[in-house]
């Protein structure tokens, strides 16, 4: 998995590619924690992501719930295989998608 980041005025930009399981959550997790203390508002790019498992999805739940004490957070680019998992997991919900 490769993520970049780029902070443009108070919005976190993250883009994550390749794979969002228990060996690389933790990854992701550490990088947000890292940087979202910076910004108001957090946008995840999944254009690139492959695969997303119950530990990515739990990263995603810690950022929504920092980020909801800001400006939010919105993830971007998500696939049909993402947005599948999202829907049986109920993250279509809790998400704000596009």
């Amino acid at each position: 998995m490769t993520i970049q980041k780029e902070l443009h005025e108070n919005t976190l930009f993250v883009a994550v590619e390749g794979r969002l399981d228990t060996t690389t959550a933790p990854d992701l997790e550490k990088s947000l924690r890292e940087n979202m203390e910076d910004a108001e508002k957090l946008v995840l790019d999944f254009s690139e992501l492959e695969y997303i498992s119950s530990a990515g999805l739990r990263v995603l739940l810690m950022a929504q719930k920092t980020m909801a004490k800001k400006e939010g957070m919105k993830v971007t680019g998500v696939n049909e295989l993402i947005s599948e998992i999202f829907e049986v997991t109920g993250f279509t919900e809790i998400l704000e998608i596009e």
